[in-house]
């Protein structure tokens, strides 16, 4: 990822999340040394992650796929790429938040060997207040 990709970025996670990351989120992750990557097809942006790397352990903060383009491997395939970057990295332990009503992230993380691990209780906000994240990590 780099700057001039963030228009795209911006656009799809705002078509994805009902509460969105900011330009500035994105622009602050790039800064701080996280791994942003963009998933690109035929020079079009399709999705995007950032992975924050601490000591020996990976944590991923924002993995999206614009919805035209989902549930066709993209975000697996995306999510094993950061895993073995991860690896490479020296983590032992990769973890990630995910909203308790995101099934289908749900199943692509228990897919990919993702297990749960605990509750962040009033985690996200959601229409109805706070939503619960779950918590979840594996063994790289």
């Amino acid at each position: 990822m780099q700057a001039r990709d963030l228009a795209d970025v911006v656009r799809i996670e705002a078509m994805v999340h009902d509460y969105p990351w900011t330009r500035g989120n994105f622009a602050d992750s790039m800064q701080a040394g996280h791994d942003c990557w963009i998933y690109a097809e035929q020079h079009n942006i399709v999705g995007y992650a950032v992975l924050m790397m601490v000591l020996d352990e990976a944590h991923l903060l924002n993995i999206s796929i614009a919805k035209e383009y989902q549930a066709a491997g993209r975000g697996y395939a995306l999510l094993q790429h950061l895993m073995q970057l991860a690896k490479q990295a020296g983590a032992a332990n990769m973890f990630l938040e995910v909203r308790q009503s995101n099934l289908p992230a749900i199943r692509l993380y228990e897919r990919t060997g993702f297990n749960e691990m605990g509750i962040r209780r009033n985690y996200y906000p959601a229409t109805t207040g706070r939503e619960d994240a779950i918590l979840m990590g594996m063994a790289l």
